[in-house]
């Protein structure tokens, strides 16, 4: 498939892309936001769609995993207006360890766990732990994204089976 071809069948499906956006997010400002995301995201990974799947349902799971992660990521923040003049919102991430004085472990033991497992699954671990996506940890790291995927799991389940003792 030419790249016009992928490109034309992109644009022929933003109509239903913005409904479903709409559906998803409940706000027409969000919803385009997130059509263009996805229009985005689908152009970047032309390589990555097989020719004879459902084109739709590709796209629209792009959609879908983008809002979802989008979710995931806004509800680590909390917002809150400063009462300043111009009533800004501010972005804080929401506090772990060390702030909540009901917690079971401190950051440091936590810190410390983490330094203690194995190198090889360690470092994908703390590279997704600041935000890099799988994609991006294989290149850095010469790996198959499958690896990446494989080593940060068993770095979780070594990190919880640690805790757990």
């Amino acid at each position: 498939m030419s790249k016009n071809e992928f490109y034309n069948l992109l644009l022929d499906l933003e109509h239903d892309l913005v409904k479903f956006a709409y559906h998803l997010t409940q706000k027409k400002s969000d919803a385009k936001d997130l059509v263009q995301e996805t229009l985005l995201k689908g152009l970047l990974n032309q390589d990555k769609y097989v020719s004879n799947e459902n084109f739709k349902a590709w796209t629209f799971t792009i959609m879908k995993n983008t809002f979802i992660n989008d979710y995931r990521r806004n509800s680590r923040q909390i917002t809150s207006l400063d009462q300043t003049e111009g009533s800004f919102s501010i972005h804080q991430p929401r506090s772990y360890g060390s702030d909540d004085p009901d917690s079971a472990y401190s950051c440091q033991e936590i810190t410390q766990i983490i330094e203690q497992l194995n190198e090889k699954v360690r470092t994908p671990f703390i590279m997704h732990f600041h935000g890099y996506r799988y994609q991006e940890i294989a290149d850095t790291l010469n790996l198959n994204i499958g690896t990446v995927k494989s080593r940060i799991f068993l770095s979780r389940k070594q990190l919880k089976d640690r805790l757990n003792r």
